[in-house]
């Protein structure tokens, strides 16, 4: 790290007052306090002084998503080859497939955003917004494993600058950044965000006979009751779905990072799942199709529900 402070020493008064690029002191700040915690403290009002600052903080919800993404390149790859009738293959196969397939995702989603957030940090003067740390990698993980990734490109785009930007910034914004991306792109390109092949790689080959990439949701609100056997399933997140939502378990993982580092509250989360298993309640006295007729609690484990519930 000694090395890194050199160059940072050396080059950093090109980027203060009276340098030639003080302007881009925003963008220097950034990589300063991303690699180091600063060395200056607030010098009124009051305010804890702690080395956990807001980029260490996002750094550890990142850290937390970690199970999550592993997990769901895994099974991307596991779908995959099930779909097209490949039946052996090894752990270190399906992860590599689904990280192939991943990482072109997460690089737009980081390389478009952090753009953006540094144009905006730079023309405002004003730090970079920390936020998107964890933006960058929440959008991806919320979106179907093919989506073209110029429609990643442009959802992120639409998430940072309406969904945030326009508000003022990390902190201030009244929308979540990766639930912005995500709804513009159901409604601008709804035929990449739903139906049976939006959730699995395929490849060039047909879907063998049997095999549904359909999600359970989709099988419910087509009236289609949930096979119970499947539980298991749901809970460890061998089905179709986006790449961070299947696996409830890979999710309580990173809830319990958060938790133990004190990052997040768990009276947040508890209150959250509790409100879900209460409407899950509620629809099961109104059952009037499957959907409702579903036990309250395997609407915690199905859909993003216990995804938002941890980490949005």
């Amino acid at each position: 790290m000694k090395l890194f402070r050199n160059i940072l020493n050396s080059v950093k008064p090109h980027f203060v007052n009276g340098g030639k690029l003080e302007k881009l002191y925003p963008a220097y700040d950034a990589f300063e306090t991303f690699l180091f915690v600063p060395d200056h403290t607030t010098h009124k009002g009051a305010h804890i002084r702690d080395a956990v600052d807001l980029k260490r903080t996002m750094i550890t919800v990142v850290l937390a998503l970690l199970p999550a993404l592993f997990f769901g390149m895994w099974n991307v790859g596991y779908l995959h080859f099930n779909a097209i009738g490949q039946t052996h293959f090894s752990l270190m196969d399906a992860f590599m497939f689904g990280a192939i397939k991943m990482l072109p995702l997460i690089l737009v989603s980081y390389g478009v955003g952090l753009t953006l957030e540094f144009a905006f940090a730079v023309s405002r003067e004003h730090q970079v917004n920390e936020g998107y740390l964890v933006s960058g990698l929440l959008i991806p993980m919320i979106m179907p494993i093919d989506v073209p990734l110029w429609m990643l490109a442009v959802s992120v785009v639409f998430a940072v600058i309406i969904g945030k930007e326009v508000f003022g910034g990390t902190g201030m914004n009244i929308l979540n950044p990766a639930l912005t991306a995500r709804a513009f792109l159901f409604f601008a390109y709804p035929s990449y965000m739903s139906g049976d092949k939006v959730w699995i790689h395929t490849g060039d080959k047909a879907t063998i006979d049997g095999f549904s990439g359909a999600t359970p949701l989709a099988d419910l609100a087509a009236n289609i009751p949930v096979d119970m056997s499947l539980i298991g399933s749901f809970f460890i997140g061998t089905i179709p779905g986006s790449v961070g939502e299947t696996s409830a378990l890979a999710i309580l993982i990173g809830a319990a990072i958060l938790l133990i580092t004190g990052i997040a509250s768990w009276r947040t989360m508890l209150s959250v799942f509790a409100g879900g298993y209460v409407m899950g309640l509620l629809f099961n006295l109104w059952g009037t199709n499957e959907f409702m007729l579903l036990p309250a609690h395997l609407h915690l484990l199905l859909g993003g529900f216990a995804f938002g519930a941890v980490f949005m």
